[in-house]
């Protein structure tokens, strides 16, 4: 069955909809990917980009040799900042939506990780942390 995705970046100057399945998600634990989000790891659900409509402003773009060697492009929204999707000149059938970026977080099923000999000992969240 086919699902309406929708999603959008903080400022919601870029917005998206994706009509499809929602494939599993993976966490990155790259470094390109560390610096990329601002975080400790990177959580992308890669869709069909003919699936996908950009229904706001079209996002700003960076290209780049990532750490595994092949080109990516990182799109952000130009006002706000924030990462929206990356793709990959190699293959332009495919995009990988930043799972926070969802309207939806409930859709987003991991299943997946890599780079995990570049992840950060701080990621892991103990539950003896105060989530108060």
């Amino acid at each position: 069955m086919s699902d309406l995705i929708t999603g959008h970046c903080l400022c919601g100057n870029v917005s998206f909809e994706y009509r499809g399945v929602l494939g599993d998600a993976s966490y990155c634990h790259c470094e390109d990917c560390r610096r990329h989000t601002g975080s400790a790891f990177n959580i992308v659900i890669g869709v069909a980009s003919k699936n996908v409509k950009l229904t706001g402003a079209e996002p700003a773009s960076f290209t780049k040799v990532a750490d595994s060697g092949r080109m990516i492009t990182l799109h952000l929204c130009a006002c706000g900042g924030s990462p929206v999707f990356g793709s990959s000149p190699s293959n332009p059938t495919k995009i990988y939506i930043k799972a926070g970026v969802l309207d939806d977080p409930t859709k987003v099923k991991a299943s997946r990780q890599s780079w995990l000999a570049c992840a950060v000992d701080w990621a892991f969240i103990s539950p003896e942390i105060d989530s108060s």
